[in-house]
């Protein structure tokens, strides 16, 4: 078995008001991952992902692929060990 990790990515661009959040949870929803996706003041998503590695690679992936909701400019992720207190995956 895979051990979980947790992914925290800053996504900056045109990503509020365009459903980039209802994208991304339906992407790690159908990746089986748990955390949030939520705006920022400063106009950036923040998104936290716990799963597998390779599903958080996946995720992460669809993240800059270009194909998301409004216009990703930067992603800059940070990977950490699992905290396991999320569960779902919500929009904040």
């Amino acid at each position: 078995m895979t051990d979980s990790v947790r992914l925290s990515v800053w996504v900056h661009g045109r990503v509020q008001g365009v459903g980039f959040r209802w994208w991304t949870r339906s992407r790690a929803l159908e990746l089986g991952l748990t955390g949030f996706a939520r705006n920022t003041r400063d106009g950036r998503v923040h998104v936290i992902a716990e799963g597998p590695r390779d599903r958080c690679d996946k995720l992460l992936a669809l993240l800059r692929s270009g194909n998301t909701p409004g216009r990703v400019d930067l992603v800059v992720e940070d990977w950490g060990a699992a905290q396991g207190e999320l569960t779902g995956f919500e929009e904040r």
